[in-house]
């Protein structure tokens, strides 16, 4: 059976050839392979029967075909029998010779077939090849090609048949008349050289060890004439390139004779290909080839071609290098190599071409040079020993070329030479030179392209330049003689500035292995290198650039590592301190950047490293002949301000450490002499080194400036010439500004006790004499805005210095005066609209130490009244026209803008009248009938505010108003004029009390004013007067706006029992108000009054309040809050809420458009305005006690609350208005039903005590999830796990409210309140609490709810005693099981969620039930979760797979055999579904894996399972399953045929991996089963299978059906 059975597969496979995509086409090669590599004789015939029965098979197919045979040939050539060969000889050279045209991949696949099987036949082959390679015929070029391989391929083989072959083909050679043809023979020319060469080369393992070159020769040497003679001057590049590629192999073997009499010929001949072809790497290789076989003959013709040869490679080299062109690259290569070969043979005639190349200008000469230069030097290093000195001298011009690749190129030459010890020799040092002349160019030089030319490709000049400094430093141990010390004469010049970061690494690197060699020796030797900078000259130039650390790639570090190496040169006593501090500096600038370090901070640490170890040496000699090298120094930083700003400070340092006054003396005479004054930054570092200086001598340097403004060079300066002479560079004023800031700093500086004895007699007035200039006797002063700022800055350095000395409160300032009026004459000489220098700053801030401002204050005038008594009798007159209660309301409305005036004198005026009318009306009072005063109350609201007011007299005279009006109502009552009412006259003796100012005092005495006008209000006056009153709360005065707020609230608590029907009018005024002020005391006002009405009247408030339009503004909010202050009113209206919130429907339902699915949800009014009005209430603080009383309640009715809001929208006018308000940020809060009552229950939580459990929900995002219909359920279930673990002791009584939910006819409260009761079983508290058991047999009877969602989280709850309470589980383990069965059982669909839950909540269980309790069920909980495992829904195949593994897992050890079986029965899906879409299917079908593994009773394959799928590792599933499938055809090899099986029902799964996973998992089981087990499998039906796979629209699973078919060959 076993050769048809391969032939189908083969034939199967051959047909999915021409499948589309290249990795199916790779794959089915692969398969091919496969099955060749089991039967190659068998799969190469079907191979061949296929090319041949299908000969209109398309090209690239056929080509497919052939590559896979040669690789089956190549794999098992020694397996091949003769008969198969030569059927497959014949169809190759078929296939390769069918068509005359080039069908190159096609033809070449079937000449790669012959060549292998040549390697072992190949006999047969050439007996083949040579019956189509016959005399007088043009054979097939590929014909020709498949020889020329061959003959590489196995030389010994092939090489005995060259003589006979190039006999045959010689004649040819004149018959080819086609350039294609022609090429062909010259590559198999080329290719026989080759082969011949490597015969000859290895005669010692050669079959016949006589053949020799000469039998080749006269064959080689006709082949020569015909290619040299004729195809060489052919037009056709390619032709002439062939034939040039062929010459060089065949001149190795041409006669002696015969290559010394061709090379005058041959070698122009080649050269001049130069010039006709772009690509030339073949003609350099073949050329060098020729050289060598010239060479190896010792050619005496070579010498007469040199010059010819040299000049045509250097313009080969000469070249430009493309780096993206490899052929270029390559031909420069290989002319090197030309060059090697005629340096070792002629290296005088060689350098003295090259050498005077080096001299010309053109860039492209000199580097092409150069090059050759490096190469010969690294290539020929024998033969150019001697020629040292000359090659040195030669690179004198090259030195000096500015150009970037020329310079490039230098570098790389003397790197070669230092490695060969050119550098040793006079002459090394300019090489050495150049180097750190180069490491010195800025970077950005390497950008800066000169016009017409390219910069290198690769790394820039100064690049490579750093790195060969430190490889040649580090690297070749010969020049560490060299290197050191010579490198330290390059720290101190300013032209290599540039390059100190890359010589200070070198040399610290050459410092330490000296060191290491001889570790007490001084490092450097003075007496035998006198040209050696001093160890003064290398710590002032190391300290000065590490001022400037980031700049060169990091010299600072460098510098500072450097300065520590060479310590004990530069003076003995510094090692160990050095060793601390120079670590500590590294540090510093380790921790920053350059964008981070701080300059100024930078700067004082090197300055307290000077100063440190100028103490450490204590040695006067030393320090002044350091100060002398500084002072040197300075001259070479004026390029570079910054560090000779810093190192004019390290002069005034070290001067300031030297005990030598002359020495100090004369180095400041210098510096005043030599300093640069136009630069600012000089003279700013001038005057830092003096005020420096002066710390530690004062005096000397007092001196030294007052000597120089004596001496001849300041008043050449300032003659009186200087008048009338050019004044734009201002070179005198300069100077002046200069010493005037050193005066200042040297204030600034110098000890506080010795400055105030000199500030002014020394310090002052040389600053003034240096300002001002007396010409003629006439006192000039400058009018330069830079002298002036430096004499403020000056100043005010002074200034700072005397106030900061101790002696400072004795110091008498004679001279403050002048100077505060020169500051005060610059601030006038600004520009009053403009800001130009800053003058006026310093000069103001000068003003500020040297003047204390004080502050006046100026009396009030006074007003006189005069014309008020004239006024009083005019009101008087026209009062008396109508005195009646509507004639004096007239009077008073007259008056009403005065006595409500901002304008405390306007008040006082506007009362006096009033009062003196009301007294006037009192007194002239006449009731002839008992009629009401009906205007009462809103006289005495107006005048009543105004006992308060800020003026001592208004209050007096309001009370006068509030006593007559209580007397004018005792009058209209029918009391007698000369009546005295007790009660009243308490306003007399609270008159005297109003002149007291204090606030507490005022609004007492208003109290009690209130409380009198209560008593005696008549109860129709209350509303008007409260009404007036509420008008007030507005008033500008906010004395008299707080008084209206004590009586308002005074008379509500009084008189408020009467005020019922008015409550709702109150309310409305109250909001009103609150909205047009934005006081904080009407706001604490009003809420003490609705707290005020709602203890008379709650219900009447409540349900106001409740009327308020919604969104509640913060006004109505704030009154809410205000209920909460007593916890017996606040208990009340929280139970007012929440019966109002709850007795009403939540929702009404309504559609949106007539054609949609489910009518819109839309909240009633009442139920959401009470639940804001909850959050609002339980919002204040004081809502505490009333909360916690009421806790069980409101947490039970807020979260049902909760649950009928989710997905409720708001009425559409309230959308439209919360739109509204959310554009224009008014709304306090969002009205969204469900967030609200949200809002309300974290509220109750907040306020109840449960902060924790707020915090926790917060933490895990439950109050989001409560809002939203896909995660209310999960937020409720986080709220109870909350509930349970903070706060335990109130979930009886929350239970107990929660448990009359669960016959609601609202679904959803039956949801939320299951949701929350069966979460409370993940705790062990209900427990605890012994409501366990209550709770289960409540959730039991819940299990036949109508409501699916109820009865899945029964079932959830059920499950959670598994972790609130395991140890419950086995007592109630019958009745959960039965639960959970009957839920897999659930009606609802194929889908449904009460069964998924049910298989969730048994992988919880199993584990802690009775074994006797689970036995029961196991097999029937197997049985129906088996078809979840292949369920469109991801969560169903996580589910279920998942509870397979536990279910397996319970059963360790104890495995029947009917369960067995459904572990068997399990095994394929699980191992399929690793490759799940889903991830979570995946991780669930690894665990379930793990689980299986003891169960089947094979320690290898469990070991397997735990080994590859952990979770979290990473997974190969084909190396996992072919461990696996190695396996379980070891250890159960009778499962085969079920396994199969079982794989074919998922080669039509809906998810392509699994598809794809399904052949792969059989080519596994077949891979490692034995062949005897192929009875199990029905191979027709596999065989169609996969077949029929090979068409599926998936690529990937058509790559693994052609494997997999490879596989087959095992049952063959």
């Amino acid at each position: 059976m076993s050769e048809p059975y391969v032939k189908k597969l083969s034939t199967i496979l051959l047909d999915s050839v021409t499948d589309k995509d290249p990795l199916v086409q790779e794959q089915v090669c692969s398969a091919l392979c496969a099955l060749g590599e089991s039967q190659p004789e068998e799969t190469l015939s079907a191979c061949e029967e296929h090319l041949r029965q299908h000969e209109k098979l398309a090209h690239p197919y056929r080509t497919m075909v052939l590559r896979a045979m040669e690789t089956i040939v190549s794999n098992h050539i020694s397996e091949l029998g003769k008969d198969v060969t030569r059927a497959i000889i014949l169809l190759a050279s078929s296939e390769m010779t069918k068509v005359k045209d080039l069908v190159s991949d096609w033809q070449q696949a079937a000449s790669s077939v012959l060549v292998a099987v040549g390697k072992r036949f190949v006999g047969m082959v050439m007996e083949e090849m040579l019956g189509k390679f016959q005399p007088g015929v043009l054979p097939h070029c590929f014909v020709v090609q498949t020889l020329a391989n061959l003959s590489v391929f196995n030389v010994f083989g092939m090489v005995p048949f060259l003589t006979s072959v190039l006999s045959t083909m010689l004649p040819m050679l004149g018959m080819a008349k086609h350039d294609s043809m022609r090429v062909v023979f010259c590559c198999a020319l080329q290719r026989f050289s080759e082969s011949t060469l490597e015969y000859l080369a290895n005669l010692d393992q050669a079959p016949d060890p006589t053949v020799r070159k000469d039998t080749f020769a006269s064959d080689i040497s006709s082949a020569y004439d015909t290619l040299f003679h004729h195809w060489l001057q052919s037009r056709e590049a390619k032709l002439r390139l062939a034939v040039v590629e062929a010459l060089g192999p065949m001149s190795h073997l041409l006669p002696s004779e015969k290559l010394e009499e061709q090379l005058p010929k041959l070698l122009p001949g080649v050269l001049a290909l130069y010039k006709k072809h772009a690509e030339t790497s073949h003609v350099s290789k073949s050329l060098g080839q020729i050289l060598e076989a010239a060479v190896s003959v010792g050619s005496r013709t070579l010498e007469v071609q040199l010059d010819s040869l040299l000049a045509a490679l250097h313009a080969q080299i000469c070249v430009p290098v493309e780096t993206s062109s490899p052929l270029v690259t390559s031909n420069q290569k290989e002319v090197l190599r030309c060059f090697t070969v005629l340096a070792c043979c002629s290296p005088e005639r060689l350098l003295a071409f090259l050498l005077p190349k080096l001299d010309t200008s053109n860039e492209r000469t000199r580097v092409g040079t150069l090059q050759v230069l490096r190469h010969i030097i690294n290539s020929a290093a024998a033969q150019m020993e001697v020629k040292k000195p000359f090659i040195l001298s030669s690179m004198r011009l090259p030195l000096l070329d500015p150009n970037s690749k020329v310079k490039r190129a230098v570098v790389q030459v003397i790197s070669a030479m230092a490695h060969h010890g050119y550098l040793e020799q006079p002459g090394g040092e300019a090489m050495l030179e150049y180097i750190v002349q180069q490491c010195a160019l800025p970077p950005e030089a390497q950008h800066q392209k000169p016009s017409g030319e390219e910069e290198p490709p690769a790394d820039s000049v100064r690049d490579i330049s750093v790195s060969t400094l430190y490889l040649v430093s580090t690297t070749v141990d010969r020049m560490s003689d060299v290197l050191w010390p010579h490198l330290l004469q390059f720290l101190t010049p300013v032209r290599f500035t540039g390059a100190l970061t890359p010589l200070c690494r070198s040399l610290v690197h050459l410092a330490q292995k000296r060191q290491e060699a001889a570790a007490e020796a001084p490092l450097i030797q003075y007496d035998a290198n006198v040209t050696l900078p001093s160890p003064y000259a290398i710590a002032t130039r190391l300290l000065t650039v590490s001022s400037s650390p980031y700049l060169g790639g990091g010299r600072g570090a460098a510098s500072l590592c450097l300065l520590n190496v060479l310590h004990r040169d530069i003076h003995p006593s510094l090692g160990q301190r050095w060793a601390t501090t120079i670590a500590l500096l590294l540090e510093h600038l380790e921790e920053h950047t350059a964008k981070t370090l701080s300059q100024k901070e930078w700067e004082e640490k090197l300055l307290v490293f000077l100063r440190d170890s100028l103490a450490v040496v204590s040695d006067n000699t030393w320090i002044c002949q350091l100060s002398l090298e500084m002072c040197k120094q300075l001259p070479c930083y004026n390029g570079t301000p910054q560090e000779k700003n810093f190192l004019y400070k390290c002069v005034g340092t070290t001067l300031g450490a030297a005990s030598s006054k002359d020495v100090v003396r004369k180095l400041l005479q210098e510096l005043l002499e030599t300093a640069r004054y136009q630069e600012e930054a000089e003279r700013e570092g001038l005057a830092c080194c003096f005020g420096i200086c002066a710390i530690s001598h004062l005096d000397d340097t007092l001196a030294q400036l007052e000597d120089f403004v004596r001496s001849d060079v300041f008043r050449k300066s300032i003659g009186i010439f200087n008048i009338f002479k050019d004044r734009s560079d201002n070179d005198v004023d300069r100077v002046k500004g200069t010493l005037i800031l050193c005066y200042g700093h040297v204030a600034a500086q110098a000890p506080r006790e010795l400055v105030l004895a000199r500030a002014e007699s020394d310090i002052l007035r040389n600053m003034f004499q240096c300002f001002s200039t007396k010409v003629l006797g006439i006192k000039v002063e400058t009018k330069d805005p830079g002298l002036q700022l430096c004499l403020v800055q000056s100043m005010c350095m002074v200034c700072q210095a005397i106030c900061s000395s101790a002696q400072a409160g004795s110091f008498h300032f004679t001279r403050k005066a002048e100077l505060v009026a020169q500051m005060m004459d610059f601030i006038k000489a600004e520009p009053p609209d403009s800001l130009r220098t800053p003058i006026r700053k310093k000069a103001m801030l000068a003003c500020t130490h040297l003047v204390y401002p004080f502050l006046w204050a100026w009396a009030p005038g006074f007003l006189y009244l005069d014309t008020m008594h004239t006024l009083e009798d005019l009101l008087r007159s026209i009062l008396r026209r109508n005195m009646t209660p509507q004639g004096l309301q007239l009077m008073v409305e007259h008056l009403s803008p005065w006595i409500k005036s901002p304008r405390g004198y306007e008040r006082v005026r506007a009362l006096g009248l009033s009062a003196c009318l009301l007294q006037f009306f009192l007194e002239h009072l006449h009731v002839s009938a008992l009629v009401p005063f009906h205007n009462l109350g809103l006289l005495v609201g107006l005048f009543s505010p105004r006992c308060a007011d800020l003026w001592p007299a208004t209050r007096q005279e309001a009370v006068s108003c509030v006593y007559s009006l209580l007397y004018l109502q005792l009058g209209y009552e029918g009391f007698s004029r000369d009546y005295r009412d007790d009660v009243a006259e308490r306003l007399l003796t609270l008159k005297d009390g109003l002149v007291h100012p204090d606030p507490a005092i005022l609004f007492h005495a208003c109290h009690s004013i209130a409380q009198i006008i209560a008593k005696r209000l008549p109860p129709d006056q209350l509303i008007n007067l409260l009404l007036t009153l509420f008008e007030s709360l507005g008033d500008p005065d906010k004395n008299c706006s707080r008084a209206a707020t004590v009586m308002i609230n005074c008379l509500l608590k009084e008189r408020g029992s009467m005020l019922l029907e008015k409550v709702p009018e109150i309310m409305s005024v109250l909001r009103s108000r609150l909205q047009e002020t934005r006081e904080e005391h009407v706001l604490q006002s009003a809420q003490h009054s609705v707290y005020v009405l709602a203890s008379q009247h709650c219900v009447a408030v409540v349900t106001s309040l409740l009327g308020s339009p919604l969104p509640f503004d913060s006004h109505t909010c704030s009154l809410w809050r205000a209920l909460a202050v007593e916890p017996g009113l606040s208990a009340q209206v929280l139970g007012l809420l929440l019966e109002k919130m709850s007795r009403d429907v939540p929702f009404k339902e309504s559609r949106a458009f007539l054609l949609s699915s489910a009518p819109d949800r839309v909240a009633t009014l009442l139920p959401l305005a009470a639940t804001c009005a909850l959050h609002e209430v339980m919002s204040a603080p004081a809502s505490g006690p009333a909360v916690t009383e009421l806790y069980p309640q409101l947490f039970a009715g807020l979260l049902l609350r909760v649950s009928c809001t989710v997905g409720v929208q708001l009425p559409r006018n309230l959308q439209a208005k919360e739109r509204r308000a959310g554009s224009s940020a008014l709304a306090s809060r969002t009205l969204d039903p469900c967030s609200t009552a949200v809002d309300a229950l974290r509220a109750v939580l907040l306020r109840g005590g449960s902060e924790d459990v707020v915090q926790r929900v917060e933490l895990e995002g439950g109050w989001e999830l409560l809002s939203t219909s896909a995660g209310h359920e999960d937020g409720v279930a986080r709220l109870a796990s909350a509930m349970a673990k903070f706060a335990g002791p109130r979930l009886p009584l929350v239970m107990k409210a929660l448990l009359g939910a669960q016959s609601s006819v609202y679904e959803a409260q039956r949801v939320t309140s299951t949701a929350f009761l069966a979460e409370l079983l993940t705790s062990n508290v209900v427990n605890d609490l012994m409501l366990l058991e209550s709770l289960l047999d409540n959730l039991a009877a819940r299990q036949k709810d109508p409501c699916a969602s109820v009865r899945r989280l029964v079932l959830r709850g059920l499950a959670n005693l598994a972790s609130g309470s395991p140890d419950k589980v086995r007592a109630h383990g019958p009745q959960l099981l039965t639960a959970m069965i009957s839920g897999l059982d659930d009606g609802d669909g194929p889908h449904s969620l009460v069964a998924l839950e049910a298989m969730a909540g048994l992988a919880k269980l199993l584990g802690l039930v009775e074994p006797e309790d689970l036995r029961a069920v196991l097999l029937h909980t197997a049985i129906r979760i088996r078809p979840f495992f292949d369920s469109e829904k991801m969560e169903f195949r996580s589910v279920s797979i998942r509870l397979f593994g536990h279910l397996n897992k319970a059963c360790h050890g104890a495995c029947e055999d009917v369960f067995l079986e459904q572990v068997v029965g399990g095994l394929v899906p699980l191992l399929l579904h690793l490759r799940d879409p889903q991830a979570s299917v995946a991780a669930a079908c690894r665990f379930a894996l793990r689980m299986c593994g003891p169960n089947l009773e094979c320690e290898e394959l469990a070991d397997v399972f735990q080994k590859h799928l952990q979770d979290g590792r990473g997974l190969h599933f084909g190396e996992f399953l072919n461990a696996a499938c190695k396996h379980l055809m070891c250890y159960f090899p009778d499962l085969l045929g079920r396994l199969v099986s079982t794989s074919l029902f998922y080669f039509k799964s809906s998810w392509e991996d699994v598809r794809a996973a399904a052949p792969m998992l059989t080519g596994f089981l077949v891979l490692h089963v034995e062949p005897q087990q192929q009875s199990q499998v029905d191979l027709e039906q596999l065989t169609a299978a996969l077949q029929l796979l090979l068409k599926d629209p998936a690529p990937k699973v058509r790559v693994k059906a052609a494997e997999t078919l490879g596989r087959l060959v095992k049952f063959a």
